[in-house]
């Protein structure tokens, strides 16, 4: 797909977010913006995945450790093809398949139930190594917040990734700086992420701007060492896209009101 094509998607993707979190007045706005051109390089042009067939076997798996970053995850989905774009408005309602966290059993292409910090690369690490052991040639993909790497399952899991070689697993770190507290250097400073996952035993890829699609590509598309589990650090602006949400840790768990939809969706127009 061309780029300015794919660039297309994530402004789609992007007003999709803020009218899906408008609709349901909760919902984590900051940190799905910030994930957006990760998601879509990955379910656009990365991942072998077929939305008719979301359970194919041999379809490469991913799980979104920050799980809060749904309406991200929920909005590449529908405009992938998954499911009705619609049902996006239906978002955190009683029923509907699209509730604050992803849950497998019932949304079409999520590939596991994610929520509480940490678990998710937790099952990556366990996807990927159930694939190798099949030998299907699956890959897996995982991404993390950076607030999240103050838990000490992530590096549980980034142990057991680099003991077991797990070449077919790769996690992306969306490296906004913020978390719902405020910056992440004063809540629980994760210091040096690259040389941390390195020190771990996994190949390490930076990102400058995690927001340029072309980038994210780029990186994706450089060749894995065998034997090693890859993290590719994507330095990103929480909010994206939208003047008053960006850098402003306010908007990590805050649904805009009216008056502040509108605003962002005539920005993101733009």
């Amino acid at each position: 797909m061309e780029i300015n094509e794919l660039q297309k998607i994530c402004k789609a993707v992007r007003r999709d977010i803020i009218t899906s979190v408008t609709a349901a007045k909760s919902g984590h706005p900051g940190g799905s913006l910030s994930a957006v051109e990760i998601l879509v390089a990955l379910y656009f042009q990365e991942m072998k995945v077929d939305p008719g067939k979301p359970h194919w076997e041999a379809r490469d798996r991913f799980v979104l450790s920050k799980g809060h970053a749904a309406p991200a995850l929920y909005a590449v989905l529908a405009e992938r093809g998954y499911f009705d774009p619609a049902e996006l408005k239906k978002l955190r309602q009683l029923h509907s398949f699209l509730q604050g966290h992803p849950d497998a059993k019932k949304c079409p292409g999520v590939d596991a139930s994610t929520g509480s910090l940490g678990q998710g690369i937790s099952t990556a690490v366990g996807m990927a190594l159930g694939a190798k052991l099949n030998g299907k040639g699956v890959r897996v993909y995982t991404l993390c917040g950076d607030g999240e790497l103050q838990e000490g399952l992530v590096w549980e899991a980034a142990e057991a990734a680099a003991h077991y070689r797990l070449d077919n697993l790769t996690v992306l770190v969306d490296n906004n700086g913020l978390q719902i507290d405020g910056r992440n250097q004063d809540v629980m400073d994760v210091r040096d992420i690259a040389a941390k996952f390195a020190a771990f035993g996994f190949e390490t890829i930076d990102v400058a701007d995690g927001n340029d699609i072309v980038q994210v590509l780029a990186a994706l598309d450089q060749p894995g060492q065998t034997g090693k589990p890859r993290m590719i650090l994507c330095h990103t602006v929480k909010g994206k896209g939208v003047s008053f949400m960006e850098n402003q840790a306010g908007w990590h768990g805050k649904a805009p009101n009216a008056e502040q939809c509108r605003q962002a969706l005539q920005e993101l127009e733009g």
